[in-house]
């Protein structure tokens, strides 16, 4: 036990001598090193929290399903009312959906939501009621409406509408409205087969 605590030579920092010990200098760099993973720790830490914080997903920036649910259910009453593609729509499969459909709103809503869940990285999955060529399967649901590219450009600008009315971020409003935009062929693949 005595060894261990016999004096190595002198160390002079700055103009002083201090004698360390084994034991002395064992115990300093134990602390050294607690002190260096301390740090890492709490680097790494800080790095994923920046990290988390930085990359949210949009669902998690949306607010989650409650909150797009909110969203979903306002667009879905408003494209209702909606002149150009609602119960007074020129197109008359719309016209008759808005009309004589409406009890099918509520699972639409749902359905919609799980969608948008779905596009913006949530944990849940949408699956089409009816499949089509794409993963998300819109063409099929739209098919029979016969949606024109102004009708569908008109539902994204009530789409706009209720992310406005909702003081939804510019940075997530044009993430919703792209999402929405990049499935345009799909939604009015029946207008162009007609």
């Amino acid at each position: 036990m005595y060894a261990q605590t016999k004096a190595i030579e002198p160390v002079v920092v700055q103009g002083v001598s201090i004698s360390l010990t084994r034991r002395n200098l064992v115990a300093g760099l134990a602390l050294i090193a607690g002190a260096a993973t301390a740090l890492v720790a709490a680097d790494n830490a800080d790095a994923e929290t920046k990290q988390s914080v930085t990359e949210k997903s949009l669902y998690e920036r949306l607010g989650g399903v409650f909150a797009i649910a909110a969203v979903v259910d306002h667009f879905s009453e408003a494209v209702v009312k909606n002149p150009i593609v609602g119960k007074k729509s020129k197109n008359p499969q719309l016209r008759k959906w808005h009309t004589k459909n409406l009890e099918r709103l509520p699972g639409l809503k749902f359905m919609r939501t799980l969608w948008v869940c779905d596009i913006s990285g949530g944990p849940f999955k949408f699956s089409a009621t009816k499949p089509g060529t794409t993963p998300l399967g819109l063409e099929e649901a739209h098919r029979d409406l016969r949606i024109s590219s102004s009708e569908f450009d008109e539902v994204a600008a009530e789409l706009g509408r209720t992310l406005d009315f909702f003081k939804i971020p510019k940075r997530e409003k044009a993430e919703v409205l792209a999402a929405f935009a990049a499935h345009k062929n799909e939604v009015t693949a029946g207008y162009k087969r007609s």
